[in-house]
């Protein structure tokens, strides 16, 4: 593959990493596309060594090989976990080591520019961790209780409006189908003993008359209006409800997003926020690796655009 590649990590079937590929391809940047979760060991073979510059030699899929030492970006997008549950104790030894291996020198590349890194991805997503970076760069938290002990959050519903929201957005199912499980409203009296069974959240009721999904990609935001009908708590629930429009972003809260994305090591950031009838906006989450391209057309957002100048440039040392 000649040329400074970009490689983008991601299952097959990705909408929004297929516009960002058509868009680098447009602009006649080298793309290797493949799924390490499910490519490696085959049809991916990975040489690599040790140098005075970092790890060098080839990845290969298929019929494309690129130069690990003159990859310009990875654009981690949404790749197949690495298989650990193998019945076999060879097969499961095997899982562990590719991930160790080649997800390791995947995120050791040298002079590549991450949108974002494996590793920092994974520390955002844990949302302790998100509240407590959100307050420290100066961004309005709702007050915010995560227990296992039913009296503690019977007591914290009782002195509040509050809403029940899970720690990890999964996969779950309902009598065999796939559901998502939505933040919601809860009641002191609806606090029963199954709290005890895990972490819980619980989160003050922001009084909100819309929402707001910011995307941060490098120092650019680009921000939604999102309307929802009345009483809806969770926008994400009630898709084919909504309205949008494109909304000026408040430089104070810009420049606390960029904070906040540096503050995780990130380059990218889908953050939600409740809108109150003030115009004040209150932060709910970041998700480090989410969902946008349908705000393109909603909204007009040009979010594949600057993803995309983002990863053709790279590194600032590699121009």
């Amino acid at each position: 593959m000649d040329g400074r590649p970009v490689l983008v990590c991601t299952q097959d079937e990705d909408a929004t990493a297929d516009l960002v590929i058509a868009e680098l391809n447009r602009r006649r940047v080298p793309v290797l596309r493949f799924d390490p979760g499910r490519d490696f060991p085959a049809p991916a073979v990975l040489a690599t060594r040790t140098g005075t510059d970092g790890w060098g030699g080839r990845l290969t899929v298929g019929e494309r090989t690129a130069d690990l030492s003159a990859v310009r970006a990875l654009y981690h997008r949404r790749p197949n976990a690495y298989p650990t549950d193998g019945g076999e104790q060879a097969a499961r030894f095997a899982a562990q080591e590719n991930r160790r291996g080649l997800g390791g020198v995947l995120g050791a590349l040298p002079g590549c520019l991450y949108l974002s890194h494996p590793q920092a991805i994974a520390r955002a997503e844990y949302k302790p961790a998100q509240l407590d970076v959100a307050a420290r760069v100066g961004l309005t938290v709702p007050a915010t209780l995560i227990t296992n002990d039913p009296g503690e959050a019977k007591t914290f519903c009782a002195e509040q409006s509050a809403i029940y929201k899970p720690l990890h957005a999964g996969a779950y199912d309902v009598e065999g189908e796939p559901a998502g499980i939505w933040a919601a409203p809860v009641e002191a009296g609806e606090i029963d003993g199954a709290v005890s069974y895990s972490a819980h959240l619980f989160q003050a009721q922001v009084p909100k008359v819309a929402d707001v999904r910011a995307v941060v990609v490098g120092e650019q935001v680009f921000s939604a209006l999102i309307t929802a009908p009345p009483g809806v708590v969770d926008w994400r629930a009630e898709y084919q409800s909504l309205a949008y429009k494109p909304v000026a972003c408040p430089e104070e809260i810009r420049l606390a997003l960029v904070r906040f994305l540096a503050d995780f090591g990130l380059s990218f950031g889908a953050f939600d926020f409740a809108v109150t009838p003030d115009g004040a906006w209150w932060f709910l989450e970041c998700n480090p690796n989410g969902q946008w391209a349908w705000l393109e057309d909603a909204a007009g957002l040009p979010v594949t655009s600057a993803i995309a100048d983002l990863l053709e440039n790279g590194a600032s040392h590699h121009d």
